[in-house]
């Protein structure tokens, strides 16, 4: 009942409170949602399936195992998500804009029904990312287009697994599932920053313990290895994105200021290859660079990680997955400001 009736609900929804100049948007939203459920198949079904590739049912048979563990250890929802399995024809399922001015790094925001405010618009097709993205750069904004390998709609319906990343390793995948899934436990409205740091904590915790439990020697070394190389490449992006902020923040001219612009993003790049070094060749990141670099790039790295210390404490604090979780949600009551104030706390020495 709830697949049936939730899209056109939703969609009516959507536009009476946009307006019509939303409808395209809102609308290749809806048939975009709606694929992946009528793509999705029961994953018992793919098991049984004979010309189902062997390769595939092993990682099925993987994320029903991470999907079992997030329920019994994790504590989180017990649900039909991630039960499904959709074989999707493009390799993101779907692609995010994010946009910011020329001399700042305060991405845009758009707001929506349910999600909120959010510091980024998706599209399921690149092409329309593309082209919207094009229409801000006609605005004189820095812009980056990214895809996204998975989202979730908050517990609202039921996410499936998706071919955009049942292939990644072990780790990589119980942290996806993880992430996703703290979303459906506590998810404030417009405050991207708070959403996407709990749920960072929860998958890089989650991560911990099901390397514990099911993680082989290898498997532990090779995420250590991954954790690393994550934590340098943040402390990479949040030097540079400093740099950028004490410019902007200056009584500069605007011409020094895209003078001084110009030369961190050369000196990012840079410092960058001396990583991959050190990484040993790692290009895993490559990607990142992939369009030419901009306040766009540097203006959601905060989102995921500025809270990130506090809520690490407060589950250090709470001991235990069910009570982190109700102190978040005592938290997600609070107004905006006293959030900000009690996650500043706990982030502090």
């Amino acid at each position: 009942m709830r697949r049936t009736l939730g899209l056109p609900l939703a969609l009516v929804l959507c536009l009476s409170l946009a307006g019509c100049t939303q409808l395209r948007y809102y609308t290749q939203a809806a048939q975009g949602q709606y694929s992946l459920w009528s793509s999705a198949r029961p994953v018992d079904d793919w098991m049984k399936d004979p010309a189902t590739d062997p390769r595939l049912k092993a990682r099925l048979a993987k994320a029903q195992q991470i999907r079992r563990f997030a329920v019994d250890e994790l504590g989180l929802p017990d649900n039909g998500s991630y039960k499904n399995y959709a074989a999707l024809q493009r390799p993101f399922v779907l692609w995010n804009v994010v946009a910011a001015p020329e001399l700042s790094l305060k991405p845009l925001q758009w707001c929506f029904p349910i999600a909120g405010c959010v510091n980024y618009r998706g599209y399921y097709s690149k092409d329309e990312a593309l082209a919207y993205a094009e229409t801000l750069r006609a605005q004189h904004y820095d812009v980056q287009v990214g895809g996204v390998p998975a989202y979730s709609t908050l517990g609202w319906f039921d996410d499936p697994l998706l071919s955009t990343f049942i292939h990644y390793n072990d780790a990589e995948l119980a942290r996806m599932i993880f992430h996703e899934l703290a979303h459906q436990v506590v998810y404030v409205q417009g405050d991207s920053a708070f959403n996407e740091s709990f749920a960072v904590a929860v998958e890089e915790a989650g991560v911990q313990r099901w390397l514990a439990h099911a993680g082989s020697d290898a498997m532990r070394d090779d995420y250590a290895r991954y954790a690393a190389r994550r934590k340098d490449f943040l402390a990479l992006l949040l030097k540079y994105r400093g740099q950028l902020e004490t410019a902007y923040a200056s009584d500069a001219s605007d011409a020094e200021k895209r003078i001084r612009k110009a030369q961190v993003f050369t000196d990012l790049k840079a410092e960058y290859q001396v990583l991959k070094q050190n990484w040993g060749g790692y290009a895993g990141y490559d990607r990142w660079f992939e369009q030419p670099l901009s306040n766009a790039h540097l203006a959601s790295v905060a989102t995921y990680n500025d809270f990130l210390p506090a809520f690490e404490k407060l589950l250090e604090e709470k001991k235990n997955f069910r009570a982190f979780y109700a102190a978040v949600h005592t938290m997600s009551l609070l107004d905006k400001p006293e959030r900000r104030r009690v996650l500043q706390q706990l982030s502090s020495p």
